[in-house]
């Protein structure tokens, strides 16, 4: 129905795509293949990696094709307001199950620093003494004031900048929103690697994991669980970014139809939320002894 004259309507009925049987087919190889290299699967020894790389890559296909496809749409016309609406919709549906996401690693850290004592008096020895104390005892905590401020600073400052990106491409100004984006990608990296820093430092101090207490595996998961995954978001969030500023660089986007930019603007606005609250709550409120 692409850049058909004769529809009479709104809405946009997409052309037959092939994307959603290929990536569904190159999941499941990721799927088997992470199978594969953890455990052995058909025959096929532990430690085997090819299988999962092959299925990485054909998801990345995958994803560079479709997104592909949908920007060739959106350049022809294909996404009217009425379709645009269903766009927001759908990313702001995303960005809420993914707020979910991180409620689960909120509670059972809660679960565990407001609620050890009840787990306490357990009848197993081996759970009584996983949920004796909170932090556990010998465990060395990460200063809150020191790397992970920096970080902070450095998400709110990249929060400004996207913002600045966003508005500048709004009034027509496409050297400001270049400028915006570089520096927020930049940002970006910069975030990711001082987490990397700080992750080489308590693997090589073994702060987390050389404690007299037997909880301390539970400290380090759920550490490592929460501001993991928000790394792990913050580096799919910087690579949306970089996507966006390539677009922007070709010629991409203008004041009234860029989407593709709002929706990781929105996106890195969620990441730097969720920071927010891991630094409060993991780092500072339960990142001391009580």
């Amino acid at each position: 129905m692409s850049g058909n004259a004769d529809v009479k309507h709104d809405y946009h009925l997409v052309n037959p795509s092939p994307w959603p049987l290929v990536g569904s087919l190159f999941s499941v190889v990721l799927a088997l293949g992470g199978v594969i290299w953890m455990k052995g699967l058909f025959g096929l020894p532990q430690h085997f990696p090819w299988v999962f790389w092959a299925g990485l890559l054909g998801v990345l296909y995958t994803m560079l094709a479709w997104w592909r496809d949908v920007t060739i749409e959106a350049n022809q016309g294909d996404h009217t307001p009425v379709v645009a609406i269903g766009l927001r919709y759908g990313m702001i549906l995303f960005i809420a199950s993914e707020v979910m996401f991180f409620v689960a690693w909120f509670w059972i850290f809660f679960d565990m620093a407001l609620f050890h004592n009840a787990r306490a008096v357990s009848a197993f020895e081996d759970v009584r003494g996983a949920w004796a104390t909170w932090p556990p005892k010998g465990v060395e905590l990460v200063p809150a004031f020191h790397l992970p401020l920096v970080n902070t600073l450095t998400l709110l400052l990249s929060g400004t900048t996207v913002t600045w990106a966003h508005h500048a491409l709004q009034t027509g100004d496409r050297q400001g929103a270049k400028y915006g984006l570089i520096l927020t990608v930049a940002l970006g990296v910069l975030f990711t690697s001082i987490q990397v820093y700080e992750y080489s430092h308590i693997i090589s101090e073994n702060l987390f994991f050389n404690a007299d207490a037997a909880n301390a595996g539970l400290y380090g998961s759920s550490f490592f669980m929460a501001t993991g995954f928000h790394g792990f978001h913050v580096l799919i969030g910087t690579l949306f970014l970089i996507v966006c500023l390539g677009r922007l660089l070709c010629g991409g986007f203008t004041p009234k139809q860029h989407f593709g930019f709002e929706a990781a603007a929105w996106y890195w606005h969620f990441v730097d939320v969720v920071w927010l609250f891991l630094f409060a709550f993991i780092y500072v409120i339960f990142g001391s002894p009580h």
